[in-house]
């Protein structure tokens, strides 16, 4: 599936749930790979703030994410349910001013708003987060647990348990995303009564409003208590219906907190930053541990994105180079020859391969009865395949040297001994510019990562004699 971003501004004014003044929202079309960031227009230097897991500040009553410099953009977690349940992808959302607007508390307004303005596909792919064993996060505390499962799709479940007479258990399920501007957008927050009454005394909810929240009233209380209350809201006399809810708005579902608990699990996993490919199972969620558990699957993703490009080794083919090729154009013979194979080659790439053997030299004395390769020399094992890369731009690559310049994050994960098989995966960071190579390299034993890093070398023609 193509990534998609939307094809004209389209805008949103409402209440700030926080600052109670108006907030206008846009979202504008950003180019492929941009990804979701919010600016705050309101500010000199309009700073932008990507919408990622590793952005958030708070998650009291609401996501808020915040700049390198404490810039925030609160209650964030509507506005991107939006986005990921019409799968798209890229866009910028200015808000001139410190919060998304609540609007009636639902996804539904922003749903409607990037329907008008349509959406467009655009030339990259999508790249997803497919979840390949089981995820889970649990607050033990709280009793909250969420688990994501492989799926060929993507879905969602949640379940709430508030262990009252009015809101006991609820379950919601969103099968596809395909219903979810029917199904889920338009459902809204909710809070009890005795949450209102603090919050609205603790001058916390200024632009709060009894028609932009479910209000759950699961205690008895005079409809003295209610008129007070709603005198002090600015709003007409309310009661309670015999739902337990305030007559000021109709449910759309019985099960509607539940449904809009999922939304909000939907708009907080989006600060994943990569549309997931699996079932997510969460019970009692909330802000905070929706966050904790992103945190988990942005860990999970970027390991899996570590082996995206790990190459795959057949014994069988014969490889682009073997031994006696690779010495023709690197100047190493034994015992510093520390690459046996080429299996790749590209302009960009190259996969080279080490068998290592207990007959290697550097182990007699690395260490005795403990014998274990030298990180320099899995270093030196990169250089050499990224040699071959870098020499197969040149006409003569047997007249040319390699040096070193720059080794910068080296990092030695496993050990490998005797009876492994080293596969290096070398890619440019950059073109190769004066005989200038920078590469990011990669050695995988197995399915394990066992060392890395970014090396820079030149290449240099052999002077004559």
């Amino acid at each position: 599936m193509k990534q998609h971003t939307i094809n004209k501004p389209v805008s949103v004014s409402g209440i700030g749930l926080h600052t109670g003044k108006t907030v206008t929202l846009t979202f504008y079309p950003a180019p492929d790979n941009h990804g979701v960031k919010f600016q705050r227009i309101d500010l000199t230097d309009q700073p932008l703030i990507n919408a990622d897991v590793s952005r958030v500040l708070s998650t009291t009553r609401g996501t808020t994410i915040a700049s390198d410099n404490n810039v925030v953009v609160n209650t964030v977690e509507h506005a991107l349910s939006a986005l990921s349940g019409l799968e798209i992808d890229n866009v910028l959302i200015t808000v001139d001013g410190p919060e998304v607007p609540i609007m009636d508390g639902s996804a539904l307004p922003f749903v409607n708003a990037l329907i008008e303005a349509g959406r467009l596909a655009q030339e990259e792919d999508r790249e997803y987060f497919e979840v390949q064993e089981p995820v889970t996060y649990r607050d033990e505390a709280s009793g909250a647990e969420l688990t994501a499962l492989p799926f060929d799709g993507f879905e969602v479940i949640t379940m709430i348990d508030f262990n009252s007479k009015v809101l006991g258990q609820q379950y919601a399920h969103l099968r596809e995303l395909t219903t979810y501007r029917e199904d889920i957008a338009p459902c809204r927050t909710f809070v009890f009564l005795h949450e209102v009454e603090f919050l609205f005394n603790q001058n916390l909810i200024k632009g709060g409003d009894l028609d932009n929240a479910i209000v759950i009233v699961d205690r008895p209380v005079s409809q003295d208590y209610l008129d007070e209350l709603a005198k002090k809201l600015g709003k007409p006399s309310v009661k309670v219906d015999h739902e337990g809810v305030l007559n000021t708005i109709e449910l759309f579902f019985k099960n509607e907190p539940a449904r809009h608990k999922l939304l909000d699990v939907i708009g907080d996993i989006a600060l994943l930053g990569k549309p997931i490919k699996g079932r997510i199972i969460a019970s009692k969620p909330g802000h905070g541990v929706n966050v904790e558990f992103t945190k988990l699957l942005k860990k999970q993703y970027l390991e899996q994105r570590k082996f995206k490009g790990k190459p795959k080794y057949d014994p069988d083919q014969i490889p682009l180079f073997d031994t006696v090729a690779i010495s023709r154009w690197l100047p190493h013979r034994h015992p510093f020859l520390l690459v046996d194979k080429i299996i790749e080659l590209s302009e960009k790439h190259v996969v080279g391969v080490k068998n290592v053997t207990f007959n290697e030299p550097f182990f007699a004395g690395h260490f005795p009865d403990n014998p274990v390769m030298p990180g320099v020399l899995q270093i030196e094992a990169m250089a050499q395949t990224g040699g071959i890369l870098a020499l197969s731009t040149v006409e003569d690559p047997g007249n040319w040297d390699t040096y070193f310049l720059k080794i910068a994050n080296a990092k030695f994960k496993q050990k490998v001994v005797p009876g492994d098989t080293l596969l290096i995966r070398m890619e440019l960071m950059a073109p190769i510019r004066r005989g200038i190579c920078q590469m990011q390299a990669t050695a995988y034993v197995g399915n394990k990562i066992v060392s890395e890093g970014e090396l820079t070398a030149q290449i240099i023609k052999r002077s004559s004699i």
